[in-house]
């Protein structure tokens, strides 16, 4: 999408009114690390590090609306217990608009991921798929009316854990009727004919496969199967998510359009089509129409999978990954501040040992080459801080740099060690290495590691200083040198 197009669509998304209807649940994560196996049993023991607690189903696509500046408001069930309280509680911190049902006797639906290595090695789900009770449904469908006389769009969020009923389905259709509303349903139905003729209801590959009966593996297939689900439910639009392979629509009487982006770095695809029902349809309450909204979809869910957890994303991350979806390689490893801290974090959000370096790097030469490949090998991700202009001229003199602080930067962001490559303008980085807070912090030649700028800091938090190999017969100062003599 064009990033003019962008921003006018995200500004007309802020505070669009949303309702969300479905399953809400809680999402638990435990994260460790995994050294040895059991001697009980053939199973890896997972030495817990750090949890977190996150809303997930409808409660996440709720989430994910607030986040990119629209005005949710969340209609679903909890069972009295300690994770409805949880949920409560994750609602009030989000400050999320909810009418919730309580059904004590019903338990409240949690997923609990154990994590190690940023790979999952086991989900232990809590729940039951029973439909709720007539006098819950009588309240929920009373709420679902209430709740949508001011909404721009119904998302119905049908996880099959006995919430989203045909009574249910009906209230929704007949609200966003009322309200001149889109209704998106996100399915994982056996039948997209339960859902009526709702605007457009949104499986992913597997679940289209599962109610059609047919592959889903290539755009042909999906084209089948697409026909096959039109055919059989009288719905007017089905998106189908395809992960790396994009979307595909198929709006009924007209050819299917397969939507599709570079592919993202996957770390997580954990609540990712949460992510896209709640960007689909804010897109569609802000007036996008449904071509727009499918990339704006499209777009929120890639930068989802690169995030670990049930992740929300915002509209600053959607303009910044189209930016860099706009940008050759390098240039898109090159970022603000404020861009570099929202990496660092989601790195640290997968267990990435993050390593930070600076130097003038005025004219690179096979020495900084050589010591940067060795700082990449100590770590997962390397930073890089290039002095600005008027530092370089502060610490080396008038003449200095050679090389303006974009041409540095854009050559050290083409080497394959760099991941990211910032600026600053003080006369050292303590200030940023206090902000990014790196696991490892790396010089070369010939410093020692009391001499090195932002050590104590870094020592501080538990991180580590290393020296690295100092490659002789190579300095900017001496290739200045020798220029000047020719």
């Amino acid at each position: 999408m064009d990033i003019t197009a962008l921003q006018t669509r995200l500004a007309a998304m802020a505070d669009a009114p949303v309702l969300v209807v479905g399953d809400v649940m809680v999402d638990y994560f435990v994260y460790g690390t995994v050294g040895r196996v059991s001697a009980e049993a053939p199973v890896p023991v997972l030495a817990r590090t750090q949890h977190s607690v996150m809303l997930g189903g409808a409660g996440n696509v709720a989430r994910n609306i607030a986040e990119l500046g629209g005005e949710p408001t969340l209609v679903g069930v909890l069972g009295d217990d300690r994770a409805a309280q949880e949920a409560d509680t994750l609602l009030d911190d989000g400050e999320l608009p909810s009418w919730i049902v309580v059904e004590p006797e019903r338990p409240t639906t949690t997923k609990t991921r154990f994590v190690a290595g940023g790979q999952q090695l086991l989900r232990v789900d809590d729940e039951t798929t029973r439909p709720i009770e007539s006098a819950t449904e009588d309240t929920l469908v009373e709420q679902v009316g209430l709740a949508a006389a001011e909404t721009r769009a119904v998302l119905l969020s049908d996880y099959g854990k006995g919430v989203v009923t045909p009574r249910v389905i009906a209230a929704c259709l007949a609200a966003a009727r009322r309200a001149g509303a889109p209704l998106i349903v996100d399915s994982k139905a056996r039948h997209f004919g339960v859902y009526g003729d709702a605007d457009l209801v949104k499986p992913n590959a597997a679940e289209l496969a599962f109610a059609t009966g047919l592959p889903t593996a290539t755009d042909a297939e999906i084209e089948a199967a697409l026909a096959a689900a039109l055919a059989a439910a009288p719905c007017r639009a089905i998106l189908v998510t395809r992960a790396s392979q994009g979307m595909s629509l198929a709006v009924r009487g007209r050819r299917v359009r397969h939507f599709s982006r570079p592919s993202p770095e996957v770390f997580d695809t954990a609540g990712a089509g949460d992510t896209a029902l709640a960007a689909l349809g804010l897109a569609l309450a802000g007036g996008a129409d449904l071509n727009e909204a499918v990339e704006i979809a499209l777009l929120a869910s890639s930068v989802a999978v690169e995030k670990a957890g049930v992740a929300a994303v915002s509209a600053d991350e959607l303009l910044e990954a189209e930016f860099a979806a706009h940008r050759e390689p390098a240039e898109a490893k090159i970022v603000t501040r404020e861009g570099l801290l929202r990496q660092v974090a989601r790195w640290r959000e997968r267990g990435l040992k993050v390593g930070f370096t600076n130097g003038c790097f005025d004219i690179l030469h096979p020495g900084h080459v050589a010591y940067l490949t060795q700082a990449r090998g100590w770590c997962d991700r390397l930073i890089v801080a290039v002095n600005s202009d008027a530092s370089v001229r502060r610490a080396k003199g008038p003449e200095r740099p050679v090389n303006s602080l974009e041409a540095r930067a854009l050559v050290l962001a083409g080497l394959a060690c760099v991941d990211l490559v910032t600026a600053f303008d003080d006369d050292t980085p303590a200030e940023l290495i206090a902000a990014a807070r790196p696991d490892l912090l790396v010089k070369g030649g010939d410093y020692t590691p009391q001499s090195v700028v932002g050590a104590d800091l870094v020592q501080g938090w538990g991180g580590e200083v290393r020296i690295a190999t100092f490659v002789e017969g190579h300095s900017t100062t001496a290739t200045l040198a020798k220029a000047a003599r020719k």
